[in-house]
């Protein structure tokens, strides 16, 4: 059975930084690609980046591009993703998924999220 919990959510001003952590359990984590996938409210959900199973490819959307940062640790099942320069439109509920090269993963593929708010 797959697991995903996220941690590292939070709120800070524009121009601060996250750091979102994913541990994983049930799959081969390391044969995996993974995502992050975030969702505000209202509207369609969004994948921000996905990365192979080995971490030698990366994707970004082009809205986090030279933001964001994903990384894979496979020795200890975990999925990191660093958020610098972070802006009032990156608030939302960050998704890590099992999965999805620049789309969405399914749904039941995600774990239970982490709220991420950057207020002015």
């Amino acid at each position: 059975q797959v697991q995903l919990v996220e941690s590292g959510g939070g709120m800070v001003q524009p121009g601060g930084s996250l750091r979102l952590s994913c541990s994983a359990s049930g799959f081969g984590f390391s044969f995996a690609y993974m995502s992050w996938v975030r969702q505000a409210p209202g509207k369609e959900p969004e994948c921000v980046s996905s990365i192979s199973s080995a971490g030698d490819r990366q994707w970004y959307a082009d809205s986090v591009k030279g933001r964001f940062t994903i990384s894979k640790v496979n020795a200890n099942h975990t999925l990191l993703l660093h958020m610098n320069n972070l802006k009032p439109e990156d608030t939302a509920l960050y998704y890590c998924a099992r999965g999805g090269w620049g789309t969405p993963a399914p749904r039941n593929q995600w774990g239970q999220g982490t709220q991420v708010t950057v207020f002015s």
